[in-house]
């Protein structure tokens, strides 16, 4: 008889978590364990990795449920934890976060071997992504693979005289104020005619209607603060 593969889903919101764990249980070789707290969830498969252990782990990201005398405070930190124990699982996560910055922070330093966003969740989604996750490889919904991408790409891309610029321009409410403040490579001072150019070069490559969207993009995909 196929052993059973096991899940332990943690979300604080109790109809995405039936949906979820729901969504798992019509797959006949899954056996799928509901928590609301990171806390019990870890407890959980910390008492069960020697016994039966569990084989994958879905997490939220942001939990409300928390208490004084919650010792892990969302999901970031139960797979550090996780992770720190040295406890063998695949771990995805399952959240609202679509944020750019959000999104490439959690996979580069966490590297979920999963990230799933909650308006994309089918079952057929989780059973897709349970099977890549457990033959090693990494499974993103369509659109944070899009945006780690383009996140990826506008990055390779941008120079320090571009983030100088980016950073500089929300400061100042004309363009020849830049003067005298964003230097080149050569560590010379650009001119105001240089700077125009990298700006409109910079909307390009952002996508972005005018200067103040760009701001906003470059925000959202976290190239500045």
């Amino acid at each position: 008889m196929e052993n059973k593969i096991r899940i332990a889903v943690v979300d604080d919101h109790q109809l995405m978590l039936k949906g979820i764990c729901n969504s798992l249980g019509e797959y006949a070789n899954y056996e799928t364990e509901c928590y609301s707290s990171c806390d019990e969830a870890f407890a959980a498969i910390k008492e069960q990795q020697d016994t039966n252990p569990f084989d994958v782990l879905f997490t939220d990201l942001s939990f409300d449920n928390l208490t004084q005398s919650s010792q892990i405070d969302g999901g970031e930190s139960l797979i550090c934890k996780v992770k720190n124990e040295g406890i063998t699982i695949k771990v995805g996560v399952i959240t609202g976060h679509n944020e750019t910055n959000r999104i490439y922070n959690v996979i580069n330093n966490l590297k979920p071997d999963a990230y799933i966003l909650k308006s994309h969740c089918t079952g057929e989604e989780l059973h897709f992504a349970v099977q890549k996750m457990l033959r090693g490889d990494k499974f993103y919904t369509h659109e944070v693979h899009q945006k780690i991408m383009r996140r990826t790409i506008v990055q390779i891309q941008m120079d320090e005289a571009a983030i100088q610029i980016l950073k500089e321009f929300p400061k100042h409410a004309k363009i020849t104020n830049l003067e005298g403040k964003i230097l080149k490579s050569d560590g010379n001072f650009m001119k105001k005619r240089a700077i125009e150019h990298k700006l409109t070069n910079l909307r390009i490559d952002l996508g972005a209607k005018n200067n103040t969207d760009l701001i906003l993009k470059a925000k959202e995909l976290g190239i500045i603060d």
